[in-house]
């Protein structure tokens, strides 16, 4: 008597190939990009505009900020992006009435999708185009699809200067015996 176990053992295998596959794939289908891979992220711009009396501008505002990498996210006219606005006592949103952005003591939330960034964001730059002033409190970059890549705030409580970018920048900051020795960035 001769016994062939190759037939079911195959037979067996495909049947379980057949049945798990779909489940992996499925699996791995779900399982999200690493966030350099994914195309667009969505930025909330955070912006606070002090309460000193003329902090409010009618200008165009445009800003970029990234990350170490030199990952850069430029948003001309951020006034066209504008979303929400966050009421500074309370963190409820105010949305009930057209608001126009950068007016004194408010808070206003600006939305972006862009490039997605692969560090936390570690620098901003604001640019003002116009003729009125504006004094900038804060800003915050959050990156919606990965928090851990989100900015601190940036404290400017400042007027800003005209037609030229005007940011900080925290990354690479290298310890010298003079202080600390920043990278430049040059903007045109």
């Amino acid at each position: 008597m001769k016994y062939n176990f190759g037939g079911p053992i195959i037979v067996f295998l495909i049947v379980a190939i057949h049945v798990m596959l779909p489940k992996h794939l499925a699996m791995a289908s779900r399982a999200t990009l690493p966030l350099h891979l994914k195309r667009n992220c969505t930025y909330a711009i955070t912006v606070q505009t002090t309460c000193t009396k003329g902090a409010e501008t009618s200008n165009h505002v445009s800003i970029r900020f990234g990350d170490s990498n030199s990952n850069d996210v430029l948003v001309h006219r951020l006034n066209s992006k504008h979303v929400k606005r966050l009421d500074p006592l309370e963190p409820q949103v105010l949305d009930d009435v057209p608001i126009k952005p950068f007016e004194v003591c408010t808070i206003d939330q600006f939305e972006h999708r862009s490039k997605c960034v692969e560090l936390p964001v570690c620098y901003l730059y604001l640019k003002l185009t116009g003729d009125d002033d504006w004094r900038l409190g804060f800003a915050q970059i959050r990156v919606l699809e990965g928090p851990h890549l989100s900015s601190n705030y940036f404290y400017f409580r400042r007027y800003l200067p005209r037609n030229v970018w005007h940011g900080v920048d925290v990354c690479d900051n290298k310890g010298t015996p003079f202080g600390l020795k920043h990278k430049r960035k040059v903007f045109n």
